[in-house]
């Protein structure tokens, strides 16, 4: 099941990424400079969310393009049942 992220999904995607890149950075440096635990965490937090969010907008276009894939009867060898069975244990690896 191969994913293509059209211009404006992958740009939204690579934001979310560059962000949750600088929040982890963010944290390494709080951790190295003995900053409190309570705002540690905090930042932690928002780098996980921007990664959750980041992998659900991917997933949400894998269920775009197989549902068009589907649609237009092409399923590379996979049927329907077997491509919604990837697609809920990856929704899922994010729960």
């Amino acid at each position: 099941m191969d994913m293509e992220l059209a211009g404006a999904e992958l740009k939204a995607v690579l934001n979310r990424l560059r962000r949750a890149q600088g929040q982890i950075a963010g944290v390494i440096r709080m951790i190295e400079e003995g900053r409190d635990c309570e705002d540690v965490i905090t930042q932690l937090a928002a780098a996980s969310r921007a990664l959750d969010r980041a992998g659900f907008a991917i997933i949400a276009t894998g269920l775009q393009q197989c549902l068009t894939d589907v649609e237009a009867g092409r399923k590379n060898g996979e049927d329907v049942d077997q491509m919604r069975a990837r697609l809920e244990k990856l929704f899922l690896s994010l729960a």
